[in-house]
């Protein structure tokens, strides 16, 4: 099973953005030397009290060219955001830069407010992904080629740089509303998930129908390729591990009922009725309905134990562990949870 992290770059209570950056790449440094697999880049656009995360394929970059062995990836790239050969020759160059250590992981982001203030209408966002897509897997040919579609029209382009992974590095699709699970499997695109709108109950019923579309579709394997995403805290005994990070877990579903909210019956978000059934388990969520459903928080011992009824009921191929979502841990403990992750959970799984 692949081990991640999400790099959040969070602000929390750095005192400059300069800072964060410094912190969050010596998060980068000892991932890379204590054995993690990947570490995994959101995007995250005009939130000043959170992140400095606002391009996330530059930040890429600068990883690949400071380690040796860790792999990067996309968690996620917002494809209808901007134009596609541009982040299909970034995507590239970080490929070739890495040697291969690179995963393109992309969506369209459930976060509406930067579609907003771009002035994209959120509507659009599913055909605007399509597009993207399919002009991506062109341009990496290699072949000149030129598209005309709803939102793009592109006449005789050849890429340079081409990808390092031939054909191209692996493609993973997000997926937060029930119509993209069958889809995706359909396609045989690995998918990411995560426990944020969705608690572990709902991905266990909605993976059913990717891994149905991925058999019927006749791909490889029986079950797809399933990365989730789980807020993680670890140390050394349970009760620590659940109290220490208790304010900042709450602050940060706090900052996911408001996103949700925000959204609630826009044009290109799943039926209003199903989002409001979601959001009203979101938003009456107790700090033990969390640790519950959509947290994964212990001792090494129970952190391990989590994660293997997880894989059994979700078959999860890789994990993504955010080790300080809400942002105000402080650098020791999220490293203290880093090193009991990779010397202690980790090798139960290896």
């Amino acid at each position: 099973m692949d081990f991640g992290i999400n790099a959040d770059f969070t602000i929390g209570n750095h005192p400059s953005h300069a800072a964060a950056f410094r912190a969050a790449m010596a998060e980068v440094d000892l991932a890379e030397e204590r054995g993690l697999d990947t570490i995994w880049l959101g995007e995250m656009h005009f939130n000043p009290g959170r992140s400095v995360l606002a391009a996330p394929i530059i930040i890429a970059s600068s990883i690949a060219t400071r380690t040796k062995r860790l792999r990067t990836g996309m968690a996620v790239q917002v494809l209808p955001l901007i134009h596609p050969l541009r982040i299909a020759e970034e995507a590239a160059t970080v490929d070739q830069l890495s040697e291969g250590r690179f995963e393109f992981g992309v969506g369209r982001s459930g976060n509406v407010r930067a579609y907003d203030i771009m002035g994209i209408d959120y509507g659009e966002s599913k055909e605007r992904f399509q597009e993207a897509l399919d002009i991506i897997l062109q341009a990496w040919s290699g072949e000149t080629f030129s598209y005309a579609g709803k939102y793009n029209t592109i006449t005789n382009a050849t890429l340079s740089p081409l990808p390092y992974q031939k054909p191209h590095p692996k493609i993973r699709i997000a997926a937060s509303s029930e119509d993209s699970f069958g889809r995706i499997g359909r396609l045989g695109h690995p998918i990411f998930l995560g426990l944020r709108t969705m608690d572990v109950e709902e991905l266990k019923t909605n993976l059913r129908e990717y891994k149905e579309e991925w058999q019927a579709a006749g791909h490889p394997g029986d079950g797809g390729d399933i990365n989730v995403r789980f807020p993680m805290y670890i140390a050394p005994s349970d009760a620590e591990a659940i109290e220490e990070p208790k304010d900042s877990i709450e602050a940060f579903f706090r900052r996911q009922r408001e996103l949700f909210e925000y959204s609630l019956g826009r044009l290109g978000t799943e039926a209003s009725a199903v989002r409001q059934a979601r959001y009203e388990r979101l938003a009456n969520s107790t700090y033990e309905d969390l640790l519950e459903t959509r947290v994964v928080f212990g001792s090494p011992e129970r952190v391990i134990d989590r994660l293997r009824q997880f894989q059994e009921m979700l078959g999860i191929t890789g994990i993504t562990a955010e080790l300080n979502p809400g942002g105000f841990l402080p650098p020791e403990a999220v490293q203290r949870s880093l090193q009991l992750l990779t010397e202690e959970v980790m090798p139960a799984f290896k």
